[in-house]
């Protein structure tokens, strides 16, 4: 185990500290440990994953936990489907694993360089109308708590912080390992085209369930989308040529797509302008791939992210306030909004916890403003009963969220009990959980 002091900054760069310590241990007990000496030095201590949240969930002045050196070993049973990794792998290193056994997760988000155990404790999610959130695909996980406790947890075993910690935001335990149930390989027919914002809201209650996953992406200013459907297919028979993916995936999805940024932050009345070329620009598409490789994308453009999930039946209304916020700003916004939607499910912070949800995903390029926007849908969002994203940008507090979450309680009480010293807080767990 090694230890040294460091700064720390995420993805966005618009969250940074400096730890007193940082620890990046190898084991399980070096994890414990790590938290014992924590408490005897009267610091907190907080994990830290590959830094893609937004929000200041990582922030530590005390000691950091950086997993990626933890070797907990990796565990496939084929025959069960199901895999047991440690909590510092990325997804993308998970994904390639469970190509070399035939199998993969069943949904994704469309970024895969969080780790396993990043991405799982802020509820990040993918697009399906029958499928939850990642966290909804763990069947066991592994944590230490703020004492130091190793605690082995499932359905059957510690149930309660089982539906806690699946979704929890590092503030019940340190995850060390998880257990994934997984599905047989499978191929994606991807199909991509432009099309009217109105036309799409209209076919949407026939558009979700009719395909294994939708999106799709406004364009800000203009009164275009473009529509994403993923289904599976038993044959990768119409792979994407390189030069295609090249093009659309990395020279005007990043490239080009970077430099108009850039022209737009210089000069923001042509955002207008960029915004409608590039609802132009993406033409439609067919192609089939490997799931996770149609899932996820290179996110090379730097922005910042706010995403709320939404009653479904309240996407709608969301938009059109949506457009009327963008249209009224005082500055230009450069990025498209995202739409998704997920199931239901029963993690008690999960956002998706009880209902069918639409999530509505705005960004902004980093070094333009974006608070005001931001905080303008928020008070659509949350008036709509829209539950904010943990890993994204949001002024949310304890107070306004416990009755968006009616488990919140109960997982306040599961945090008193495995953490009563308050080990694993920082400013953004106060603000959203209490102290």
């Amino acid at each position: 185990m090694s230890a040294t002091p460091a700064a720390w900054s995420n993805w966005a760069g618009n969250q940074s500290s400096t730890a007193a310590l940082v620890v990046r241990p190898r084991t399980v007990e070096e994890v414990a440990t790590a938290v014992r000496a924590a408490a005897d030095a009267g610091r907190t201590i907080r994990a830290v994953g590959s830094g893609h949240s937004f929000t200041a969930t990582a922030v530590t002045d005390g000691h950091r936990l950086d997993l990626a050196d933890l070797d907990t070993g990796v565990h496939v049973d084929t025959a069960r489907r199901l895999v047991t990794v440690p909590a510092g792998m990325t997804l993308h290193t998970l994904n390639e694993l469970l190509a070399s056994h035939g199998l993969a997760l069943p949904n994704l988000g469309d970024i895969d360089a969080q780790t396993v155990a990043g991405a799982l404790s802020t509820g990040t999610h993918g697009t399906g109308a029958k499928l939850g959130c990642l966290s909804t695909f763990v069947v066991g996980l592994t944590l230490v708590t703020g004492t130091g406790e190793v605690l082995r947890c499932s359905a059957d075993e510690h149930p309660d912080v089982f539906a806690a910690a699946r979704v929890g935001l590092g503030a019940v335990g340190v995850l060390v390992e998880l257990t994934l149930r997984c599905v047989d390989a499978f191929t994606l027919r991807a199909h991509e085209r432009p099309a009217p914002l109105d036309a799409v809201l209209a076919d949407l209650p026939s558009l979700v369930p009719a395909h294994d996953h939708v999106e799709f992406y406004w364009f800000p200013y203009t009164a275009r989308v473009q529509v994403k459907t993923n289904d599976r297919v038993p044959a990768d028979d119409r792979p994407l040529p390189r030069w295609r993916g090249w093009l659309d995936d990395e020279f005007l999805a990043n490239t080009v797509f970077a430099g108009a940024c850039r022209l737009g932050r210089a000069v923001p009345a042509l955002a207008p302008g960029i915004s409608a070329v590039s609802a132009r620009a993406l033409t439609e598409r067919t192609y089939t791939g490997r799931s996770d490789q149609v899932f996820c994308t290179p996110r090379r453009v730097r922005f910042v992210e706010m995403e709320y999930g939404l009653p479904r039946a309240a996407l709608p209304e969301a938009l059109t306030a949506l457009r009327r916020i963008v249209d009224g700003l005082p500055f230009k916004v450069l990025f498209p909004v995202e739409v998704r939607f997920t199931a239901a499910d029963d993690i008690w912070l999960s956002h998706g916890y009880g209902r069918d949800s639409a999530y509505l995903a705005i960004h902004q390029y980093v070094g333009m403003p974006y608070e005001p926007y931001f905080q303008a849908f928020e008070k659509v969002a949350a008036d709509l009963g829209g539950r904010p994203h943990w890993g994204k940008l949001h002024w949310r507090d304890a107070a306004s969220l416990a009755p968006a979450y009616p488990r919140f309680a109960d997982f306040l009480s599961v945090r008193d009990r495995l953490d009563p010293h308050r080990r694993f807080t920082n400013p953004y767990l106060a603000r959203v959980l209490g102290s």
